[in-house]
């Protein structure tokens, strides 16, 4: 009889990933508040661009995370 097990090892890396998701999740927007803050600066462009891109690896990460975190709970050994 197989017995379902959680990976632990996977489970950290799935939690690892989530963290760096929340810390992307705040720092994003935070970026494109100061670029929205002041469109006439000379750092608009780059922070915008930086913030937009931080804003889609929040996103892929936590989708990510959540994929591994799944994979180590439900995975037949």
């Amino acid at each position: 009889m197989e017995e379902n097990r959680t990976d632990k090892k996977e489970l950290f890396k799935g939690i690892k990933t989530m963290v760096f998701a929340l810390l992307s999740l705040f720092m994003g927007p935070i970026l494109l508040s100061f670029a929205f803050s002041k469109p006439d600066d000379k750092l608009y462009l780059p922070l915008l661009i930086i913030g937009c891109a931080i804003c889609a690896m929040a996103v892929f990460l936590m989708f990510k995370g959540i994929r591994t975190i799944m994979g180590s709970m439900f995975k037949k050994k």
